[in-house]
């Protein structure tokens, strides 16, 4: 089972339909449920999907190197397919958990690596308030190094 706030959800949904017929990939990070304000409905080790990272970050490397330098670590990806087709291929960029979504861009579907259909839980929560720093980045409740 994965979880992922409503947020992310809506706002990932969203770039799919404007992307079309385009596809899109784009990388997925998790925040532990015990920085999110979820109430007791997650176990406090649970990850929770809350950001992402743009898809045209680190596209000027890219170009430069002909690989992604510029896009940090991530646990998971969005995928659409416009095709309308809700299974994942040998094209697609695979990671720990794959979230897909097709036309009419309404509901998400999650995978594991091997392509098999995964629970998925939207998650009504804010995600942690993050800030840039002069070196790092921040989050509320971190401690600087």
């Amino acid at each position: 089972m994965c979880y992922i706030t409503r947020g992310l959800a809506t706002v990932l949904l969203d770039f799919a339909g404007e992307k079309a017929p385009d596809s899109l990939s784009i990388p997925l990070t998790v925040s532990p449920a015990t920085a999110l304000d979820t109430g007791d409905e997650l176990e406090p080790e649970t990850d929770v999907f809350t950001h992402f990272y743009h898809p045209t970050a680190g596209s000027s490397i890219s170009a430069v190197f002909g690989m992604d330098l510029g896009t940090p670590r991530s646990q998971g990806r969005f995928i659409s397919h416009p095709s309308g087709r809700r299974t994942l291929s040998m094209e697609d960029d695979l990671h720990q958990v794959v979230v897909l979504a097709v036309p009419p861009w309404e509901r998400l579907t999650a995978f594991d690596r091997r392509g098999n259909e995964i629970a998925l839980t939207i998650v009504d929560a804010e995600p942690p308030v993050e800030t840039v720093g002069p070196n790092e980045l921040n989050r509320e409740g971190s401690q600087d190094l």
